[in-house]
């Protein structure tokens, strides 16, 4: 029998490279002369069929209260724009580049729960920020020396901060209900958006599917990092629980460098390596921070035969 140490692990790799597959999904899709609007109308309209079947299938109710609707339509706009700025940085920049910028989400997350509710920045908060700036200043220059667009910048740092919001309103809300069924009122309110945004603009008109290459990639984006990966990272949590799940997450831009490189000829330079090692280390320092203050509140040294123990306080 598999512990569920072992069990939690392969499905934290599961859902962080599942997730990991964005990038290339969206990537095909623009290649064929798909917009950025099309590419997450099919997302959201597939990952919320499943998910609906899925919760069908589990007899789970869809009821949802006033105060629950408003909130799931709050998730819904602002996911919406974190998942539109993410895709169209994929214009301007490497799939591995833009990966990595939006995992910095966590130090976003940091930053704002200080502004707005006074939480107390502590020093694994401050160090991941101090390094998150350095990887954000390797990474913009881009690859082979020539910076990335001020615009492609611009966009993944609206979609971390995007995503900040939408956790920060999850989890400051007060509203319970079971993560499929939040993500899928969420994804219909994001597919609303959508739809309401291609109206609105000239050049962003949704646009057919045709080929069954393109149906089929169409489907997997709605699927693989959509719904395989909610489910896999729930199963995860409950198996080894949010931290070690939460680390996993290191996986994500890591496949979409993997797969860059190898299907789109995406180069991967020492310098932009640092830019995305000081992120993921950074996002780490973030994650780990209570643990980390623990770990380091007590310190044993080893003299002369004897323990002294030494305790620091963290503040």
């Amino acid at each position: 029998m598999i512990n569920n140490q072992i069990k939690g692990g392969i499905y934290g790799c599961i859902a962080a490279v599942s997730y990991g597959l964005n990038p290339l999904c969206a990537k095909l899709l623009y290649r064929d002369g798909y917009n950025s609007n099309s590419v997450l109308f099919y997302r959201f309209l597939f990952g919320s069929l499943i998910l609906g079947l899925l919760m069908a299938a589990q007899r789970k109710s869809f009821a949802l209260n006033r105060k629950e609707a408003c909130v799931l339509g709050m998730l819904g706009v602002v996911f919406a724009v974190s998942s539109l700025t993410y895709f169209l940085s994929f214009y301007y920049m490497s799939a591995g580049v833009a990966a990595t910028l939006v995992f910095a989400y966590p130090v976003f997350t940091a930053l704002l729960m200080a502004i707005l509710f006074k939480e107390r920045l502590k020093w694994p908060s401050i160090t991941a920020i101090l390094m998150t700036m350095g990887g954000i200043a390797l990474l913009y220059q881009g690859d082979n020396g020539r910076p990335i667009a001020t615009a492609g910048i611009v966009l993944i740092m609206i979609s971390a901060l995007a995503y900040a919001v939408y956790i920060i309103i999850v989890n400051k809300s007060g509203i319970v209900m079971s993560s499929i069924k939040l993500t899928f009122y969420a994804m219909l309110s994001c597919l609303a958006c959508i739809v309401a945004y291609a109206l609105l603009t000239p050049t962003g008109n949704l646009q057919m599917l045709h080929t069954a290459e393109q149906w089929g990639t169409a489907l997997a984006l709605g699927l693989v990092p959509t719904v395989i990966s909610l489910v896999f990272m729930a199963m995860a949590i409950r198996c080894i629980g949010s931290t070690p799940t939460a680390i996993m997450g290191a996986l994500e831009p890591v496949t979409a460098i993997v797969l860059g490189v190898w299907i789109f000829d995406e180069v991967l330079t020492i310098r932009l390596a640092v830019g995305i090692i000081l992120i993921l280390v950074a996002v780490m320092l973030i994650i780990l921070d209570d643990r980390l203050r623990h770990a380091l509140s007590g310190m044993k040294i080893v003299r002369r035969g004897r323990i002294i123990v030494k305790r620091i306080r963290w503040k």
